[in-house]
């Protein structure tokens, strides 16, 4: 009986893992058709599950005119509780789409750890800012931010994504380029 079973369970992972590269090879497939999808699996720390989990998420990049809208989508947009004359915490919403808020996140820690450029404005954000740094939580929500409109200028316009040029767009970032040189 023991062997039986034995071999009823192999041949039930053997049928998950050819349904699993069925499924791989579908997402390739669609992931080809969708304009961008090539150079922004060209940035370091994003896979085709983050792609294609973002792209699930939040559908055809089209319909969107700025990427402050997919940043309210997933609920990252700050609110500040406030009260008469009490002013409260800023803190993110929380209202959109949890699994893409999730999915931003769970990328966000990888993307700081193998991107350089993501992992100098984490740095920034959380230790060298010299006025109001962020804690690191409130850092990783920026970078989850920043990510999205990436994505979605990516996705728009279908351009190579550079480090060097993201962080000279940003002008603290170059300032504290030139400071460090």
């Amino acid at each position: 009986m023991a062997k039986l079973e034995l071999s009823t369970l192999i041949d039930k992972y053997e049928l998950i893992i050819q349904k699993f590269e069925e499924l791989e090879s579908k997402r390739d497939t669609l992931l080809e058709q969708i304009p961008g999808v090539e150079q922004m699996l060209a940035i370091t720390g994003i896979g085709k599950d983050t792609v294609a989990g973002f792209f699930a998420e939040v559908g055809d990049l089209k319909y969107y005119s700025h990427p402050r809208q997919i940043i309210k989508l997933a609920g990252l947009s700050l609110k500040e509780n406030t009260s008469g004359k009490h002013k409260g915490q800023t803190k993110i919403t929380k209202r959109g789409r949890k699994n893409l808020r999730a999915l931003l996140f769970r990328v966000t820690m990888p993307l700081v750890a193998k991107n350089s450029a993501f992992k100098a404005l984490h740095e920034y954000y959380y230790t060298k800012r010299p006025e109001n740094p962020l804690k690191k939580m409130q850092s990783l929500i920026a970078l989850c931010n920043k990510l999205i409109r990436v994505l979605f200028a990516i996705g728009k316009k279908q351009f190579r994504f550079s480090e060097e040029k993201m962080l000279k767009d940003i002008p603290h970032m170059d300032r504290l380029q030139q400071v460090a040189a």
